[in-house]
């Protein structure tokens, strides 16, 4: 045996190759490794490095079904019903839906909180007008009734309990009240179908600009600041006390 330097005898090694690359499913389901080294390990070769205390590799073919759909050749397609949609409704649509009845515009617009305003003012004024109307119907045919001198016409005795007696009624004074209450139902009617409109048109504006500002940026730092003031008087060498105030926008 041939000796070497130092005493050291050589010895014959036989080296294992190591692949370029393993399969996945060469892997058993899951692979926990403990007492892990902070840092990198190398598990096969020079290509594979995994980092962490824990390793679970997961069978071939098998994909996290919250973060993708398919895979075709190694490229995963995201499901787009996770992307976050910003609602952005159309202010046309909007005042067309406020146009057929009001409050169908702010329910597309998601402002939930209209509703019970703008329908309950619009059918509440509905009501007002229709009673209003059916009390002048009832005054003015009374009040003709009243200025006919027919006997046989006498409406106006549905206003007094049953067994009144006509002969001893004042008619020049039911002529008076008559036309006056006749004059109020009137006007209070006329009112109330002015509101009808004006709620009509509010609602409709209300949809198409609360639409178009959806997404309508304020900026944080619009602020009001009040502080005490010295004020400069002309006509006194003393200024004067008072408060200065400043919008920032």
């Amino acid at each position: 045996m041939p000796v070497h330097p130092h005493g050291a005898q050589q010895t014959s090694a036989v080296a294992t190759p190591v692949p370029d690359s393993v399969k996945i499913s060469a892997f058993p389901d899951s692979l926990w490794i403990d007492n892990a080294v902070p840092g990198e390990t190398i598990v096969a070769g020079d290509s594979i490095i995994f980092t962490g205390d824990s390793l679970e590799i997961k069978p071939e073919g098998i994909v996290d079904v919250d973060t993708c759909t398919t895979c075709d050749n190694g490229k995963l397609e995201i499901d787009p019903d996770y992307v976050v949609r910003e609602f952005n409704p159309d202010p046309n649509r909007a005042v067309w839906l406020s146009a057929l009845f009001p409050g169908l515009g702010q329910l597309y617009n998601r402002r939930y909180w209209k509703l019970p305003i703008v329908a309950g003012g619009f059918m509440g004024l509905i009501y007002g007008m229709t009673w209003n109307n059916q009390m002048l119907d009832d005054y003015t045919q009374g009040y003709r009734d009243l200025m006919d001198n027919d006997p046989s016409t006498n409406s106006y005795m549905d206003f007094y309990p049953p067994g009144t007696d006509e002969s001893k009624l004042n008619k020049t004074w039911l002529e008076k009240t008559f036309k006056s209450r006749k004059d109020f139902y009137r006007r209070n009617r006329d009112l109330c179908i002015i509101g009808m409109i004006g709620v009509y048109l509010v609602a409709m504006v209300d949809a198409y600009v609360d639409a178009s500002l959806t997404h309508f940026d304020i900026s944080p730092d619009i602020s009001l600041d009040i502080k005490p003031s010295l004020i400069p008087d002309t006509r006194n060498s003393l200024p004067g006390v008072g408060l200065a105030w400043a919008v920032n926008f």
